[in-house]
């Protein structure tokens, strides 16, 4: 076994913190900090993933109201020790170029495509700290013999968990986080018979 290169070494005995992933240019593209632990997108993307995603983020900026962004594979920081990457997210923050990573506040909408080296996280470990952090809105889109399927979470203020709102096949057509109306089945490509 070969030894760990320095920069994935913990700075400090308690872990990483949300500031530390500014100072790792070494780190892989899409590296998070999940409970102050990094982790890794190692495996290679699927195409049927990066496609969704795509579309997904042409059809959402299509529909955004003025004064909100889509914007695609940027860090949320949770909290000190938090600093999951969405594949996409609508925001109500200003532009910024040199921007790494927004703030819970700022972000209405969140969308997680689930792959299968990130299903248990984007299912429960996400959900769950999104919810947390006062995200209003969750989408987690799985695959269904290649057709997307996205499960709509809301957030039940009360409780701060998330309540699903609804599993959509086909077509969505929601009124939160804003008036937004998708044909889920020209999101990806047909497949040849």
């Amino acid at each position: 076994m070969t030894a760990l290169p320095d920069w994935m070494r913990p700075p400090r005995a308690e872990g990483w913190f949300a500031e530390d992933l500014d100072r790792l240019p070494e780190a892989p593209r899409h590296t998070e900090l999940i409970d102050g632990a990094l982790v890794f997108m190692m495996s290679p993307q699927r195409w049927w993933h990066g496609h969704l995603v795509t579309m997904l983020t042409v059809a959402l900026m299509e529909q955004v109201p003025a004064g909100t962004r889509v914007g695609r594979e940027m860090t949320i920081k949770l909290d000190p020790r938090n600093r999951p990457e969405p594949d996409l997210l609508v925001t109500t923050a200003d532009f910024d170029g040199d921007r790494t990573w927004f703030a819970p506040e700022d972000v209405q909408l969140v969308i997680e495509v689930v792959s299968p080296e990130s299903a248990h996280r984007d299912r429960t470990v996400k959900l769950r700290k999104y919810a947390e952090a006062g995200i209003p809105h969750y989408w987690c889109i799985e695959d269904e013999d290649g057709a997307p399927v996205v499960h709509v979470y809301e957030l039940d203020e009360p409780t701060g968990a998330y309540a699903p709102a609804g599993i959509f096949r086909g077509t969505l057509q929601r009124p939160v986080p804003f008036e937004v109306s998708l044909d889920l089945d020209k999101l990806t490509p047909p497949r040849n018979k």
